[in-house]
């Protein structure tokens, strides 16, 4: 009799089998990192699902009580510590849950709003390989961020919470400010050694003493 894996052993299995776009500068991030400054970490893997929905219809409402809510405006962000949504346009959004979440690894984030949505118009798509997420924070990380985003980043205008789509390198991302001093860019998988790479270049002058 053929033996059969457990569901433990079938989670391992596929977390085994996987690279992030950008594991191979995990070294590289550690080293070009520096402490209170700035940091630039990978956090792979993370579940997203793209949803195409009228926020405002039965279908609407269903998936929003998956998901903790809708975005109601550009910018805005709902849900909870764990499953967030981004708003991308008027009847578009990103969810972004960790990836403990997904179905494959014994959530059930994708089917939950595959059901929500049920038969009506509407879209629910896994996108989790399609991006990646890097996270910059530290006292130094909005200027590292201005030396290419042409969005006004000041504490004043782009406050803690919210998340749009800009450039940075001219890579299209959407850019989350989770906190004062941290953000998360969520650049396409195949942008991400470039991304990651001109992210350093831009971190280096940190690593050195300022100059009186």
């Amino acid at each position: 009799m053929a033996e059969t894996a457990t569901p433990a052993e079938t989670v391992n299995s596929v977390r085994g089998a996987r690279r992030s776009p950008a594991q191979h500068l995990a070294e590289a991030f550690t080293s070009g990192s520096v402490p209170g400054t700035v940091t630039l970490t990978e956090i792979p893997y993370q579940a997203m699902v793209g949803i195409r929905v009228d926020r405002t219809s039965d279908a609407g409402a269903r998936v929003a009580s998956v998901t903790g809510g809708l975005p109601a405006a550009c910018g805005e962000v709902t849900g909870t510590d764990s499953v967030n949504t981004l708003w991308l346009g008027p009847t578009e959004f990103l969810v972004v849950a960790p990836e403990e979440a997904h179905d494959s690894l014994g959530g059930s984030l994708v089917s939950d709003l595959t059901t929500a949505l049920g038969n009506d118009e509407g879209q629910v798509v896994d996108l989790s390989a399609n991006r990646t997420t890097f996270e910059l924070s530290g006292s130094h990380a909005r200027a590292v961020l201005e030396k290419t985003c042409s969005l006004d980043l000041h504490p004043r205008v782009f406050k803690a919470g919210t998340a749009v789509s800009t450039e940075l390198a001219h890579i299209p991302v959407m850019l989350w400010k989770t906190s004062e001093e941290s953000y998360r860019i969520f650049p396409r998988a195949s942008f991400a050694d470039f991304l990651g790479r001109w992210l350093l270049d831009a971190m280096r002058e940190y690593a050195s003493p300022e100059v009186p």
